[in-house]
């Protein structure tokens, strides 16, 4: 078949449809998805080849579900040794109606998350999981929402709290509530209390060495994505984050400077309609934040307080017509004359419709070396290479 031919077949090929119910607020985020990524994911179908090196590395095999656990040698950035459950067996969740927070059913996504050794876990079909309490994993864990239809949703969401080598990737992440004061189990033979929790979508507390990939986020509690209290090789790609307000922390808090030495890759993310600040906003570390798209940001995209360095690379702003503050960073809680000496800056940024950036700082401050994690695309690649920015449509069978 000539290559011409093939991606005719793929352009043809019926778009996948989720047969499972969705709630309302997930309803006008695929709105959302429809009206502005359209022709993007379109573009991201039709070529393998959209320079965007983790889905270059496994997007274009046609036996993707048969060789699920390559994708934990996709990786880049901070967060490139996280193996998640690569060297376990394959864990296929079938009950998404039945979470006990502290005996889990064999067959729910509870129960799989808690075990000891490394598990790579699937979905037998699409579900809607609505979860009690938080869902606090174990160690060697991948959550792969390949081939399904997959919301957690309308509950606590997802807890990695003290523990390593976490992938999350293609599920849908919305309505996430406050849970807590309860029990909940966290390994077979072990479960505690567990205070109010935050409500964030992925709340990553002391932990390393996680990948959180190709995941819709919207409308949490608290952030969407967080991470605090020491966590660090960290990377964040290829989401799509819509409709909330505080959408990423990074960094407990000014005097925690235990998260001094934090480090995290925000790449390739689409953050779109309805966002209002924290895309990230940065403590005390080294934040590598590159060839992102920014559609949508109310007061600003990227922020932060204790001298975090920030390397800023080959992302796109676009600022929204309808807001007065056109300014990518705000620096917080500092006078001019202390964050003047912060070392942000802005390398190969696309700047539209008034978009500008304040960079701070030593420009070839020793410090970037800390805060640099791969070779930044060309801005000019961006709508490319976050063409297919989300939880994507993978059918069996067929090329994802």
């Amino acid at each position: 078949m000539s290559i011409l031919l093939f991606l005719l077949l793929c352009f043809l090929a019926p778009t996948f449809i989720s047969s499972s119910p969705v709630q309302d607020p997930e309803l006008v985020v695929q709105e959302v998805h429809r009206s502005i990524n359209a022709s993007r994911r379109n573009l991201g179908f039709l070529s393998c080849g959209t320079g965007n090196p983790i889905d270059d590395c496994w997007r274009c095999d046609g036996n993707w579900e048969k060789n699920r656990q390559r994708l934990a040698d996709c990786a880049i950035g901070f967060g490139k040794h996280a193996i998640g459950g690569r060297d376990g067996k394959i864990y296929v969740v079938t009950d998404s109606g039945n979470d006990d927070p502290v005996n889990p059913k064999p067959g729910t996504l509870r129960h799989a998350v808690i075990q000891n050794e490394p598990l790579w876990i699937i979905f037998a079909r699409d579900m809607v999981i609505q979860l009690k309490e938080e869902l606090i994993m174990n160690s060697f864990k991948t959550i792969d929402g390949r081939g399904a239809s997959v919301h957690i949703a309308g509950g606590p969401c997802i807890t990695i709290q003290y523990v390593t080598n976490i992938i999350i990737h293609g599920l849908n992440i919305h309505d996430c509530k406050q849970g807590g004061n309860a029990y909940v189990r966290d390994s077979p033979k072990h479960f505690g209390w567990r205070t109010i929790s935050d409500g964030d979508g992925v709340s990553i507390f002391g932990g390393s060495h996680v990948w959180v990939d190709h995941c819709s986020l919207s409308n949490c509690n608290d952030g969407l994505i967080d991470a605090i209290h020491g966590s660090t090789a960290i990377t964040i790609s290829n989401n799509y984050m819509t409709h909330h307000n505080k959408v990423m922390l990074l960094g407990h808090s000014d005097s925690f400077t235990q998260d001094k030495n934090m480090q995290v890759t925000i790449a390739f993310n689409h953050f779109g309609e309805g966002l209002v600040q924290r895309m990230p906003r940065c403590r005390h570390g080294y934040f590598h934040v590159v060839n992102n798209d920014y559609t949508h940001w109310e007061m600003y995209a990227i922020g932060g307080s204790a001298s975090p360095t920030i390397n800023s690379q080959g992302n796109r702003f676009l600022a929204p017509n309808d807001i007065f503050n056109k300014e990518v960073t705000k620096h917080e809680d500092a006078p001019e004359s202390q964050w003047k000496s912060w070392n942000w800056r802005s390398e190969g940024d696309l700047m539209l419709n008034g978009a500008f950036f304040t960079a701070t700082g030593a420009g070839s401050s020793s410090s970037y070396a800390k805060a640099s994690s791969l070779g930044a695309r060309p801005s000019s690649l961006v709508s490319s290479i976050t063409s297919g920015a989300g939880a994507l449509g993978c059918r069996k069978g067929k090329h994802c």
